[in-house]
Formats: C-alpha cells, sequence, structure tokens
C-alpha cells in the first residue's frame, strides 16, 4: 500500500528536495513521481518480503554466473531520466552502464533507469498506481519490466516499444535479450 501526498497546493518537490527528505527520514520509504508527488510506501509483511527476497536472490544468482550487471534491492532509489525518483522491488542495470555512472552517482541515487525490474503486488497494492509506475519506468528507458500480480494470478510483461502483454499464472517468464538465459518461474 501507498500513500500519495499531492504537495502542488504548497511546493513543488524538486529532485534535490527529494533526496534531502530521504537523508532526513531515514526509516521512512518514499518516492517522488515524475510530476513531483510524494509517495509514502507501507513496508511489507512476511509473505511480500519472503517473495521479495526470493526475487533478489534469483535475479542475483543468474547475474553471479553471467557477471553482465548489477542486482539492487527495494531500498536503492533511481533518480529516473523522466523525472521521478522510485525504488523498485527488484532491478538490474548492465554492468557498462553501471560503470558509466561516476562514484558519487552510484553511493547517491544513482540517475539511469534500470534495464530490468520486478514490480510484485502486494496483497494491499493497488495495481493501477503500480501499472502507472511500470510506465514511468518504460518512459525512462526500461527495456524489459515484470509486474507480479499474485492477487489476479497474471504476469503483466512491459518492453520498450511494444503493448503490455499479460500472462496468467503459472507461467515461465524469459529474461529474453536483457537477461539472456535468465528463467523465472512463477506459481
Amino acid at each position: 500500500m501507498t500513500t500519495v501526498l499531492n504537495l502542488e497546493p504548497i511546493t513543488t518537490l524538486t529532485r534535490e528536495q527529494f533526496f534531502q527528505l530521504c537523508q532526513a527520514n531515514p526509516d521512512v520509504s518514499l518516492e517522488r513521481s515524475s510530476t513531483g508527488e510524494l509517495i509514502i510506501v507501507t513496508p511489507i509483511g512476511g509473505e511480500g518480503g519472503r517473495g521479495e527476497a526470493n526475487l533478489i536472490i534469483k535475479v542475483g544468482i543468474w547475474n553471479e554466473q553471467t557477471h553482465l550487471g548489477v542486482v539492487f534491492s527495494s531500498q536503492t532509489v533511481f533518480s529516473l531520466p523522466g523525472g521521478g525518483d522510485r525504488s523498485p522491488d527488484v532491478a538490474w542495470v548492465e554492468l557498462s552502464r553501471w560503470q558509466g555512472l561516476s562514484q558519487e552517482e552510484q553511493e547517491g541515487f544513482p540517475p539511469i533507469c534500470p534495464d530490468f525490474v520486478i514490480e510484485l503486488r502486494s496483497r494491499t497494492d493497488r495495481l493501477k498506481p503500480l501499472q502507472n509506475k511500470m510506465l514511468e519506468y518504460l518512459a525512462s528507458g526500461l527495456r524489459l519490466g515484470w509486474l507480479i500480480n499474485r492477487k489476479d494470478r497474471q504476469v503483466e510483461i512491459y518492453r520498450q516499444g511494444q503493448e503490455v502483454e499479460v500472462v496468467r499464472m503459472p507461467v515461465v517468464l524469459s529474461g529474453e535479450d536483457v537477461l539472456p538465459g535468465f528463467t523465472l518461474e512463477v506459481k
């Protein structure tokens, strides 16, 4: 579950102000939409955390074998080229793109859109905000994204320049040419 605060009546939250706000409130998970809305991300429960951890492990194992990129957890905020500051549940950035960032950029909120993300819908998440978040990633350069929606037993697959594909669970997803050789069975 997320809470969106429209700050427009009093201020427009800039990227720098958002970064400062996050630094001043390290115990609160925050995001900023491309329109400047402040998003408070509610902590997830045990099942959601377990599911997220399992996904990170699976992408991480594949990445350890291929050495093609860098894997990130949901605690990483990416400053997207489209203007938002977002934290996917699982993210992966191709190695040369990551290495192209300065040390300072890597240590802060990296100014880059991941090549691949997974968003896992928790039982309290509304679907539309997650779909909008996926579209925001696409507009910022995402190459492949999966929105895993266990509640409705489906996965939405997001690809550059293509319509969203919806597949029913159970399904075996392919990392395609973004994560070559990676597959994920979603039950």
